[in-house]
């Protein structure tokens, strides 16, 4: 698409200097973030989301049709709602009314109870909502957050089966997932963890036979976490090269040319259905890649950081009305404008670290755009839960609120992320 036809988004950063609203200072802004996240967004989640008589997470509301009645129980959502109500009780949010800790607990034991697989290892796809497995294929991306979730629940309670439960599935992903050969991770795997190479049912996941950005990216997200916890030689090196693996195949110093996926030899995939980039992966990216380095204790590469960031302001931000598209090709202006609640969510994470960072004017204007286009747009006004997706414009689209792909995860973490950087201390 040329220039001309989208001439504001393909304006550079620099030249952008249309006035905006003074921007609210920081402080302000994480105290009012903090009461959305104390009064609305953590009680929607405990009060709404826990099946308090089998256990485990129940995910189907919507904003205008009302509550659902969920219909499965999947490993990608249960382990992300384990980790979000354990993050809260860690991050002091707990309260006499409401204990996260509790929350996260139940959970676990139904992951343990349910989803884990004694007899070949590793934690199965899907069971029914009384934990009955209905998809016993093993899928790398939702292992990755089983990790991630586990660790976190360590960290809230301080007790060392969860981490030991981290440590045997990452000894297993290790052991069964890595391609000795190539590097990387193979992604997809019946429940003994023989290899799928083509679309199977459970397999839905990205794409069996190829290396997937997606569920690389969140490998390195959980093995960050998993090495602060454990300081491990072996994680140290699995983090290390996934660390690598992504800054070189799927999110490369020219953003430009991140891929969606690779073929195993790492081979570039021509099958247009892998064509372009997703913003919010790439600043998701930018700051997973910045905390792994500094838990390496290697210098963080912040101008591959940059290099990202700046491209999605460039060609996947909306410079008039705040937020950030959905997809792009190459170095051209977004052409898919949808705004979905995680892409907004993990911009606000990648702005919170840049300005942490260093001070940015027209980074410090992009945020302050973003959260005004979030809080009056993307969040549905009773409850204040962010709406799954919603037009350029910030017309709803996608009134989901709660299921199997979104929980507390991407949303909660940037809120308290930004806190952390720009607010007081949660009380006790």
């Amino acid at each position: 698409m040329p220039c001309t036809a989208v001439l504001l988004l393909c304006v550079p950063l620099a030249v952008l200097a249309a006035p905006s609203p003074p921007a609210k200072a920081l402080a302000d802004r994480a105290r009012e973030m903090r009461a959305e996240l104390t009064t609305h967004v953590l009680p929607y989640w405990f009060d709404t989301a826990q099946d308090r008589d089998r256990g485990g997470y129940l995910l189907a509301d919507d904003a205008v049709r009302g509550r659902g009645e969920a219909r499965e129980k999947q490993l990608v959502g249960q382990s992300r709602m384990i980790w979000g109500f354990a993050h809260a009780h860690r991050k002091g949010y707990s309260t006499a009314q409401r204990n996260y800790l509790q929350a996260a607990e139940q959970g676990h034991r139904f992951l343990q109870n349910h989803f884990l697989d004694l007899e070949h290892g590793g934690y199965f796809w899907k069971t029914g909502l009384d934990g009955a497995v209905t998809s016993d294929v093993k899928n790398l991306y939702a292992e990755a957050f089983v990790i991630y979730a586990l660790v976190e629940l360590h960290r809230a309670t301080g007790r060392a089966e969860p981490l030991q439960q981290a440590m045997d599935l990452y000894r297993l992903l290790e052991q069964r997932a890595h391609d000795p050969k190539h590097g990387g991770w193979f992604e997809h795997f019946t429940r003994d963890w023989r290899l799928i190479t083509h679309r199977t049912a459970g397999a839905d996941i990205e794409v069996p036979g190829l290396k997937s950005a997606n569920a690389h990216l969140h490998l390195m997200e959980a093995y960050t976490e998993l090495y602060d916890a454990t300081r491990d030689k072996n994680v140290r090196q699995s983090l290390a090269e996934a660390v690598k693996l992504n800054a070189t195949y799927f999110y490369p110093k020219q953003a430009g040319r991140s891929a969606f996926h690779r073929q195993p030899d790492w081979r570039a995939v021509t099958n247009s259905q892998s064509a372009g980039l997703s913003y919010g992966h790439n600043v998701e990216f930018a700051w997973l890649m910045i905390r792994a380095q500094q838990i390496l204790g290697v210098r963080p590469a912040w101008r591959h950081f940059d290099a990202h960031l700046d491209h999605a302001l460039q060609y996947g931000f909306d410079h008039a009305r705040g937020g950030l598209y959905d997809y792009g090709l190459d170095d051209q202006p977004a052409s898919r404008t949808n705004k979905e609640w995680w892409v907004q969510s993990e911009l606000l994470a990648a702005l919170t670290d840049s300005l942490t960072h260093r001070p940015n004017p027209a980074r410090q204007d992009a945020l302050e755009k973003l959260i005004q286009f979030i809080w009056t747009f993307q969040v549905e006004p009773k409850d204040r839960i962010w709406l799954a997706t919603v037009t350029a414009e910030g017309r709803p689209k996608n009134t989901a609120k709660a299921n199997s792909w979104k929980a507390n995860y991407h949303d909660v973490r940037a809120m308290v992320k930004f806190i952390d950087a720009f607010g007081p201390a949660p009380g006790p």
